[in-house]
């Protein structure tokens, strides 16, 4: 923060970064990371750890970050937990903001500062707020449309800014996948990190998985591979027609931005035809997709869940699974049609995690079970799918 100063000799801090609310609030920080402006919807994040793969996840593109824990960036960044697949593009978080100022990096992993690493994405940052004061506002209010900018010397046009922010028409109705979405077809071998070794290479695979990316997460696509998945990633308006033509074993629906019913326009088609074909497997966004391919409807949240810790109850097994959520859209779950199963509940606020349909081997859910960050638990979702293409492929 620069300072100015007054008649009386004191030296009074100056702003150097603006979050600037729909409704005409500022708040005032120290800017870091890229300068400039951005537009976008402000969520808030519970996660404790692994921030560089939040701001690197493709599903949050439109959004700026809040964290509610205070202390982000202490242990820098590095080039292996970026989970984006296009490194060409720079999808997810607008912006973020924070309570504290970034410490000196204390970790053996880290190759650069936090803020070093958003100025070279292009990211705007925001330290020196009540993230939790922001929080509640966010619980009571919901989900504000605002403006993140950031200027050194501390001067801003507030009007040009408060316009900006009334004037973004919001995430309801947006299509965001074109601005994630790879622009060429792609395979993946990668397995999942282990302590000591890194990444593996997949050997002999036994499935071959077409993926679809609606904005996908590198630790979903080595969760696949560490399942003995070839997979062949696609873009996001790819045809049913040139999907079967690769011979897959199975279909998954990926995670990604924006509001479902809008992507849906012209994939929707695309999965009910995918569906009657082969076994699927959605998350996050899929989730949403397939479930607007069945006959149901979504809806925007009030706050979005966003976290590493959100319990969910898978409803097959009884089991309460400790999982990793990011979405601000959720499938309607009184508008599930009757071939339709309810798998998986929030224990938070009930609202619907999970469907699998009665008369084929397709079932989605709404959270991340490759976590990357967040616990492990559902891991098992991937041997799941696994088995169904194994059945499927023996019937």
């Amino acid at each position: 923060m620069t300072s100015k100063q007054d008649d009386s000799g004191w030296l009074d801090p100056v702003p150097t970064a603006l979050l600037v609310l729909a409704d005409g609030t500022v708040l005032e920080g120290i800017g870091f990371g890229a300068t400039g402006h951005a537009v976008g919807e402000v969520c808030f994040n519970t996660a404790m750890t692994g921030y560089q793969e939040i701001l690197t996840d493709p599903s949050y593109a439109g959004q700026i970050i809040t964290f509610t824990f205070p202390h982000i960036g202490n242990v820098g960044t590095n080039e292996e937990d970026i989970e984006t697949v296009n490194l060409a593009a720079t999808p997810g978080a607008r912006g973020v903001v924070l309570h504290s100022a970034i410490t000196q990096p204390s970790n053996y992993r880290a190759t650069r500062h936090l803020d070093v690493w958003l100025k070279s994405r292009g990211v705007i940052g925001l330290a020196g707020l009540d993230t939790r004061a922001l929080t509640a506002l966010i619980r009571e209010k919901g989900m504000p449309n605002a403006v993140i900018a950031h200027e050194p010397s501390g001067r801003f046009d507030l009007d040009a800014l408060k316009s900006e922010a009334r004037a973004w028409p919001g995430l309801l109705g947006m299509d965001l996948v074109p601005m994630v979405t790879t622009g060429q077809r792609f395979t993946w071998t990668e397995t999942p990190w282990q302590w000591g070794e890194g990444y593996g290479e997949l050997g002999e695979p036994q499935f071959h998985v077409v993926a679809i990316d609606y904005g996908i997460k590198r630790n979903i696509l080595r969760q696949l591979a560490g399942n003995a998945c070839r997979v062949t990633i696609v873009p996001a308006q790819t045809s049913a027609a040139d999907i079967l033509a690769l011979k897959p074993d199975g279909i998954f629906l990926s995670n990604g931005p924006g509001d479902p019913a809008a992507t849906g326009e012209y994939t929707v088609p695309v999965i009910r035809a995918l569906i009657d074909k082969l076994p699927t497997f959605g998350i996050c966004l899929g989730h949403q997709m397939l479930g607007l391919a069945v006959g149901a409807k979504t809806m925007k949240m009030h706050q979005g869940h966003h976290g590493a810790n959100h319990p969910v109850k898978d409803l097959t097994t009884g089991k309460v699974e400790i999982t990793s959520m990011n979405h601000g859209f959720a499938v309607d779950r009184t508008t599930l049609p009757a071939n339709v199963m309810e798998t998986h509940v929030s224990l938070f606020d009930g609202s619907n995690c999970g469907i699998a349909l009665r008369d084929r081997p397709v079932f989605s859910v709404q959270y991340h079970p490759e976590a990357s960050p967040g616990p492990r638990d559902s891991h098992g979702l991937f041997g799941r799918f696994v088995g169904l293409m194994r059945e499927f492929k023996g019937a």
